[in-house]
């Protein structure tokens, strides 16, 4: 039965042939991808397209009377604007 100590060892060398082979696939792909980058002229928009942040922010106010919402992020609107908060909040 191998000890505790021989399997660390082994996990040791294990780990160290991860790394090794892990940096040289990893040297070979961006070799791959640079090449094919320059033979088919891509942009970088193309080869890392921009795309907006698009999580919401759920809205924290809302006001009773138009139905009108608010996240409490930036300038507050006119409806909350200089009043109790509180009365606003959405449970």
């Amino acid at each position: 039965m191998t000890t505790y100590a021989e399997l660390l060892a082994q996990k040791r060398h294990l780990d160290e042939q991860i790394s090794k082979a892990r940096k040289a696939e990893g040297a070979a792909a961006l070799e791959t991808v640079k090449h094919l980058i320059k033979e088919f002229d891509f942009t970088a928009q193309q080869v890392f397209p921009w795309t907006p942040d698009t999580k919401k922010v759920p809205a924290k106010y809302h006001d009773p009377q138009t139905g009108a919402t608010w996240t409490g992020r930036g300038k507050p609107p006119k409806w909350i604007a200089g009043k109790d908060r509180e009365q606003f909040v959405i449970r």
